[in-house]
């Protein structure tokens, strides 16, 4: 198939997709699509929610979708870099050998992330940036695709890790998850207090889904869009050429240039799921809230004012 025809492909799959996601997530269509604009790009999101959101059901479901291995790790503040990565243990002939943790395999849910200790959260890391961990001298490869979504509470914030911005930085998106409205709690409530279980099919394999990442990448792309991007990451750095007078006065720290890289791979995949064979400015703007949110830091006198991220973010777009 040629690339075009691949594209039109991907569209209808992925309209399929959406639908077989909403058997069992009922509302959140834009969370979801968000999700799946950071795996169809290859990269990591990070859900900031409130207990009881279906979070853990939201990936578990995604990834049988997609048909991905899937695993979950709770984080708590006694977890060890071991308890992710594996560990050398001797087998019976007296020989070191590796048992691989829960961080090999397609999807990662990482629960609370920031329940645990840096030195865990570091190992994580390098799984998210390098795809591969180092035990005992050895670097072992991940899997292909390879994807961590992180979730958050944004309300306990006690014997918590916040976690720092080399790390925040690696994930594309941070994705905030809000109370269901009135009719899709009552929707909910019915679909979970019956014995009816909806079956998911697997729409995709590992195979196609690192093709689409691929095809998604060869998108042609004006330079008008790219230097957009760029212009608009450029705005939310204080006391700089690009930057206004309210960016100065609210703004600590701007994003750095992978805030740039993202904005066009995520505005890629968001032209391509709506059927587009080249983004243009308003996809880059769909995809920045969520990519700027937790690259952009307030200083005290926003906090002081109750401006948030997002206003700060709808003043630059």
């Amino acid at each position: 198939m040629s690339d075009v025809q691949e594209l039109d492909e991907f569209v209808k799959k992925y309209a399929a997709l959406k639908s077989e996601i909403a058997k069992v997530i009922v509302g959140q269509d834009k969370v979801v699509e968000t999700l799946l604009i950071s795996i169809f790009s290859g990269g990591h999101s990070l859900l900031m929610g409130v207990p009881g959101l279906a979070k853990t059901l939201m990936v578990n479901t995604i990834s049988q979708a997609l048909g991905l291995d899937f695993k979950r790790v709770q984080f708590t503040p006694d977890l060890m870099p071991s308890d992710i990565i594996g560990s050398e243990i001797l087998d019976e002939n007296r020989k070191f050998k590796f048992l691989k943790g829960p961080v090999f395999t397609n999807m990662l849910l990482a629960d609370e992330i920031n329940r645990t200790p840096p030195k865990t959260q570091a190992a994580l890391l390098e799984a998210m940036q390098e795809k591969a961990v180092t035990v005992g001298g050895k670097n072992y490869k991940l899997s292909k695709p390879y994807f961590v979504l992180a979730t958050q509470n944004p309300i306990e914030q006690e014997g918590t890790y916040p976690l720092p911005e080399a790390q925040l930085d690696r994930f594309m998106f941070e994705v905030n998850l809000t109370y269901p409205s009135y009719q899709e709690e009552v929707d909910v409530v019915k679909a979970t207090t019956q014995n009816h279980n909806a079956q998911i099919d697997s729409l995709f394999s590992a195979a196609e889904i690192i093709e689409i990442q691929q095809l998604i990448r060869k998108m042609p792309i004006a330079d008008n869009v790219i230097e957009y991007a760029v212009t608009l990451v450029s705005k939310t750095r204080p006391n700089t050429e690009s930057s206004s007078e309210f960016i100065n006065t609210y703004v600590d720290w701007g994003a750095g240039p992978r805030a740039s890289q993202n904005l066009v791979l995520a505005g890629k995949t968001h032209a391509a799921s709506k059927g587009k064979y080249s983004p243009d400015i308003e996809d880059i703007q769909a995809v920045a809230t969520s990519i700027l949110r937790h690259r952009v830091v307030r200083n005290y006198k926003a906090e002081a004012e109750n401006i948030s991220i997002e206003a700060i973010i709808d003043q630059l777009l």
